[in-house]
């Protein structure tokens, strides 16, 4: 792989993991004004409405190939229409700050599937970097304040765990896979596919939509769509091509350190020294696991179609 094309692979990371902390507290704002599954139904739909009519644009939009089916079907149905789902789901039990944790906890799942599907061995400063890691995701958990007897909000707990167990097993899949197309070619596909299998779940769970129409809400629906849903969409996935799974893994927790930050600066919600430290320790982590990647030379990539 190309220093270059790795330098390229952290910035689009560093975009993600802004746009999506910052989502964080965007989503518990829109869930005053529409249900969580429709929530989840509209930004896929808005994000893929904008990926197909720029590939339209560009002359670019066609069908998927045969070999590039496995991957429309994973992504579709569990990155998009299942994670989707399971965030949407949890964020409305659980506060903003705690759910980005939660649904982050994917480093704790992914080694093993690394270590096995794709036989990435952790070195010694990426166990180092992943342990600071860990540690800040205790921290910011803080399970001492935490009501064990809420079982609505145990079911949120849970929900958020599973979602980071989904992404761990996407991470492994869109690594592992052969990407002879870019993958921004294949995304309205998986979008279109996560949106065919949400909309009747979401009937079924919901009934019809309920929305009070606002400018927050629309504002909610505008960043979801193009920049959540579309972009982001697109940048993770060309991350999860491009950098090993536990690094993609661990680069992701600072989706929960800005997710945190924001939550405190837009909902108020408080910020002891045990989050402090939790953030901090993240910070180290992902700093040690990037640090450990950037100085380890790489084999010859293939070209990637643009």
């Amino acid at each position: 792989m190309s220093n270059k094309r790795e330098f390229t692979a952290y910035l689009l990371l560093g975009a993600v993991v802004l746009l999506w902390g910052v989502n964080w507290p965007i989503m518990k704002i829109g869930l005053a004004y529409i249900s969580p599954m429709w929530f989840a139904l509209a930004r896929v739909f808005l994000g893929g409405a904008c990926i197909f009519a720029i590939l339209a644009w560009q002359g670019r939009l066609h069908l998927p190939a045969r070999r590039d089916l496995p991957i429309v079907i994973t992504v579709g149905v569990l990155q998009i229409a299942v994670l989707l789902a399971l965030l949407h789901t949890g964020v409305r039990y659980v506060d903003a700050g705690r759910s980005a944790v939660l649904s982050y906890t994917t480093p704790l799942w992914i080694g093993p599937l690394a270590l096995v599907f794709l036989r990435e061995r952790l070195s010694g400063r990426k166990l180092a970097g992943l342990a600071l890691g860990l540690a800040g995701i205790a921290f910011l958990f803080d399970p001492t304040v935490f009501n064990f007897s809420d079982t609505t909000g145990l079911m949120g707990n849970a929900i958020l765990i599973l979602a980071a167990i989904v992404l761990a097993v996407v991470i492994v899949h869109v690594r592992a896979h052969p990407w002879p197309i870019s993958a921004l070619e294949l995304l309205p596909w998986q979008m279109a596919l996560g949106a065919m299998l949400l909309l009747p779940v979401t009937f079924m769970m919901e009934g019809p939509p309920k929305v009070v129409f606002s400018p927050a809400l629309a504002a909610v629906l505008v960043y979801n769509g193009p920049v959540a849903s579309a972009f982001c969409l697109w940048a993770y996935l060309t991350v999860m091509r491009n950098l090993p799974a536990m690094s993609t893994a661990m680069g992701s927790l600072g989706v929960p350190a800005v997710g945190i930050f924001f939550s405190v600066l837009l909902m108020g919600e408080p910020l002891p020294a045990s989050k402090i430290a939790g953030l901090a320790l993240i910070a180290m982590g992902v700093l040690v696991v990037t640090l450990v990647d950037l100085g380890k030379p790489r084999e010859p990539a293939l070209p990637e179609k643009q």
